[in-house]
């Protein structure tokens, strides 16, 4: 577990976007997930929610923010808004397209008044199209992809929770595109708006995947790819105990240290990439895992290089001694949560204090 930091005002000074104020407007999903990894590295995020918003200030969401509560249906808060605006480097927000200009708060009348701003967009659709609209979820903005037909056995395509599109495709997509923004705006002197949509990124993330169909290397059945499932060296296993191993033994040399280690001394599993004995060689390796507990397998595999490991519950995970070793989780507020990711060598990360603040006094001092 990470230490606790020795003052608030050393953490407020920590990170590599110290110094860098950014505007959030509340919402769910990706949104503040980018704003906590902006938090975490030293941004000043100040988040506008609706009133009562406080009573969440333990929610892992939200660390290291100052949230202000206030109803942005009144023209006075408004105006506040605006005014504290003019001294940010960076607006977020995640409303259907329209909601922000709706308010007197769109990119023409933001940018006008302070022409450097950053102005971040987060939405599944995007801002235009036949779809921009539409309600939707993560499970929805992946599925127009390719991403969610490939993911999944043979008969059907599984949901991998909403971590494609929320969260790669569109949390991590906004830090990159706000962060290009802000850099491209010390130069330039102007800001921008970045339009972040979950299809977008979720469509990204797959390239490698129409790139290895475009040479004949990827089919469009699921749990036939050699990264699918599809491949005995590349998959998931049950133990005896009923726990699961994963190996992705890919490379020849990590390939015959799988076999070393498991005793596959069989003449069949020489034909690793012969995709046609792929379903037998499967079973066979089934059989093997079968026939020892997780413990029994990491015992033998575990920090070779066959590219092994347990697959452990969120509960089990932060006791793993790779995980320890390195201060992957953290307790806040008895519950515990990843540390902040990625670490940096001279300005570190750190889990900043979320906290109740008024907008005059947030206001007040940026003027300063």
């Amino acid at each position: 577990m990470l230490d606790k930091p020795a003052s608030q005002a050393a953490i407020r000074a920590s990170g590599p976007l110290a110094g860098f104020r950014i505007v959030e407007f509340a919402g769910i999903g990706p949104g503040p997930f980018a704003c906590m990894l902006l938090a975490d590295m030293g941004a000043e995020v100040i988040t506008l929610d609706r009133v009562g918003a406080g009573k969440n200030l333990k929610a892992v969401a939200v660390r290291g923010r100052k949230v202000i509560e206030l109803d942005l249906k009144s023209k006075a808060a408004i105006a506040e808004v605006l005014d504290l605006l003019d001294h940010a480097d960076a607006l977020i927000e995640g409303f259907r397209p329209g909601v922000m200009e709706r308010l007197g708060l769109g990119p023409d009348v933001v940018l006008a008044r302070n022409p450097k701003l950053v102005f971040g967009r987060m939405t599944g659709w995007g801002q235009e199209g036949p779809l921009a609209h539409a309600a939707g979820h993560d499970i929805n903005y992946i599925s127009i992809t390719g991403a969610l037909a490939a993911i999944g056995p043979r008969d059907k395509p599984v949901p991998p929770l909403n971590l494609v599109g929320d969260f790669g495709g569109g949390a991590l997509y906004l830090v990159v595109g706000v962060l290009a923004a802000l850099l491209e705006a010390r130069k330039s002197g102007k800001g921008q708006v970045v339009d972040t949509a979950m299809c977008d990124g979720a469509a990204s993330l797959m390239s490698m995947f129409f790139d290895m169909s475009a040479m004949g290397r990827w089919t469009e059945g699921r749990d036939q790819n050699f990264l699918d499932g599809g491949a005995h060296f590349y998959g998931v296993y049950e133990c005896s105990c009923g726990n699961f191993i994963s190996i992705g033994s890919i490379e020849p040399q990590f390939y015959a240290l799988l076999r070393q280690h498991a005793g596959l001394t069989d003449a069949d599993f020489d034909a690793q990439m012969d995709r046609k004995a792929w379903p037998a060689l499967k079973e066979k390796l089934t059989k093997v895992f079968k026939s020892k507990t997780r413990e029994d397998w990491c015992n033998i595999m575990e920090g070779t290089d066959i590219c092994f490991a347990p697959i452990l519950t969120m509960a089990e995970a932060p006791k793993h001694p790779h995980m320890v070793a390195r201060n992957v989780f953290v307790e806040r507020h008895g519950v515990t949560q990843p540390a902040p990711a990625p670490r940096f060598s001279r300005t570190p990360s750190a889990i900043r204090e979320p906290e109740v603040a008024k907008l005059s006094d947030v206001t007040a001092a940026w003027k300063k």
